[in-house]
Parts: C-alpha cells; structure tokens; sequence
C-alpha cells in the first residue's frame, strides 16, 4: 500500500469543506453586488424624475393664481396638479411616485417659494426628495 499514491478520503472532504466556503462567500458577494446596483439604479432613476418634475414646477408661471397661492400640493400619478388635469409621469416611470408641495417662506406669499418633490418607488416612499425655491421674475 505504501507505494500507492492518492488522496485519502479526509483529504477529499477537507478540499470539498474549502470550496463550499469559497462558493458561499462568492454568491454571497454577488448577490451583495447585484443589491447594490439594483438600488443605485433605483436612486438616479427617482433623482432623474425629481429634477425633471422640479424643472416643471419651477417653469410655471407665477402670475397665474391657481399656480402660484401657497400652499399648494399634489401628487403623480393619482392626483394631477388642479392647474395641468393631463400632468402625469413620463413613459418608463412604472411604479414611481411623485409628491409636490409649495409654501411660502413668510407669513405672506413675498414672491418666494419653497418647492420639495419628494418620488417614491413601490411603496417605498422617500427614496429622494430635493428642495429648491422658486421666485416671481
């Protein structure tokens, strides 16, 4: 026997022990990975949307009342601007959602407005919220 040569049975096992964590550690690091990508993907497509909903908020005009007498709120897709009944998200936004609001930094509307959008993703609510301001020109 001693001029066999091979693997003992213990040794096998131990090999076998040393790529299962291998393996383990692996597909945990993947799915880690995939998570976060699937999140970031989640983040710039909400910020995307945010800024685009911002640039109409702040491309309305100021003269109009029903646009401008803060506060004022509304949220997409279920319940369009009272100004814009056919405002609604673009193409490609399933499963998003968007609330607006609008209020006035002083007791009286000055001319300046605070505006927070804040997008929402299947029923996570918050994944970005920007603030900006808008002002009468």
């Amino acid at each position: 026997m001693k001029s066999e040569k091979g693997l003992s049975l213990v040794e096998v096992m131990l090999a076998m022990v040393i790529m299962g964590i291998l393996a383990v550690a692996l597909l945990g690091a993947i799915s880690g990975a995939f998570s976060s990508m699937v999140i970031a993907d989640e983040r710039v497509t909400a910020e995307s949307l945010a800024r685009s909903e911002m640039e109409y908020v702040k491309n309305l005009g100021y003269d109009d009342e029903s646009q401008t007498v803060a506060p004022w709120a509304y949220e997409l897709p279920n319940n369009p601007p009272p100004w814009d009944a056919t405002h609604s998200l673009p193409p490609g936004y399933d499963g998003y959602t968007v609330g607006v609001s609008a209020d006035t930094l002083y007791v009286a509307d000055d001319g300046i407005q605070r505006v927070t959008v804040t997008v929402g993703h299947l029923g996570k609510q918050g994944v970005i919220t920007l603030v900006d301001y808008r002002s009468q020109r």
